[in-house]
């Protein structure tokens, strides 16, 4: 929940955010943070209905005279679609402050069901829905040397566990994006995010779990589930402060602890996931 006490400072005062996946979940919370904070905000969704009832929600929350939602119904996997709405926006509205990227979906299966087919389609969701919009914005970032890019990777951007293996790589490819485009940018003063969520209760993980394998359930009893507003809460919190690395919840320890003893950490999952399969009365 934002705080009454960055309300009234109003920090995204006369900024721009784009959102993409900002009609549900976490990106919704944020769209939403970041009316309170006094900004305006564009929401990119491919689902109309519901990018229609999420810009109400965020219209529902204006204060000031010069805030505004806009929203853009467009998959954006698809350059040829998306650059022509956002280059009318822009001549609309201006070069936005922010881009937030939140595309991506999990297929979350046993691997030997898993099909070429499906490592293609998560990594052109996750990746490549979120590659797109930076494309089409960086010119313009770089010509006015500003602007902030905020990608959504995962706590398995740094480390894997089993049923997420068409997801994993997608989010690692996602901090090789980041890492590589930070460097290059650094004479452009643009500023870049990476956010690694833990499990967020959010629509996306119900579908998650309908394919989830059992193991992997168990597995994931113990970390708990982070609500939206909580994690759109740390990651607005972590963008005002240009944190390149944001994790909420869980994700915070399990980083440092990965980062510090990789190996004792993939002890942990690996015997978390023996037991799960003991437990289902599996061969180990």
């Amino acid at each position: 929940m934002v705080e009454n006490k960055l309300i009234k400072k109003q920090p995204f005062a006369s900024k721009t955010a784009i959102l993409c996946g900002g009609s549900q979940g976490m990106g919704k919370e944020i769209g939403k943070a970041i009316i309170q904070l006094g900004g305006s905000v564009c929401i990119i969704a491919r689902t109309l209905n519901t990018l229609q009832d999420a810009a109400k929600e965020m219209k529902d929350l204006i204060s000031g005279e010069n805030q505004f939602v806009e929203i853009i119904n467009c998959d954006t996997t698809d350059m040829d679609k998306l650059k022509p709405l956002l280059t009318e926006f822009i001549n609309k509205h201006g070069v936005p402050d922010y881009l937030f990227n939140m595309v991506g979906y999990a297929i979350v299966q046993y691997i030997e069901k898993l099909t070429l087919s499906d490592f293609k389609k998560n990594m052109d969701t996750n990746y490549y829905g979120q590659l797109v919009p930076m494309l089409i914005l960086l010119p313009y970032f770089m010509k006015e040397k500003k602007g902030y890019f905020i990608n959504f990777s995962s706590m398995l951007g740094y480390f894997g566990i089993m049923g997420y293996a068409t997801y994993a790589p997608s989010k690692f490819a996602i901090v090789g994006l980041v890492e590589a485009m930070r460097n290059e940018l650094v004479p452009y003063n643009i500023n870049f995010s990476i956010v690694y969520p833990p499990d967020v209760d959010t629509p996306g993980f119900e579908k998650e779990n309908i394919t989830k394998p059992e193991e992997c359930a168990i597995i994931s009893e113990g970390g708990g589930l982070l609500s939206a507003k909580d994690a759109a809460d740390v990651i607005i919190k972590g963008v005002l402060k240009k944190k390149l690395n944001i994790l909420p919840g869980r994700a915070k320890i399990i980083w440092r602890l990965f980062r510090i003893f990789p190996n004792l950490v993939r002890n942990v999952i690996d015997k978390d996931y023996l037991k799960a399969r003991k437990q289902l009365g599996k061969s180990i």
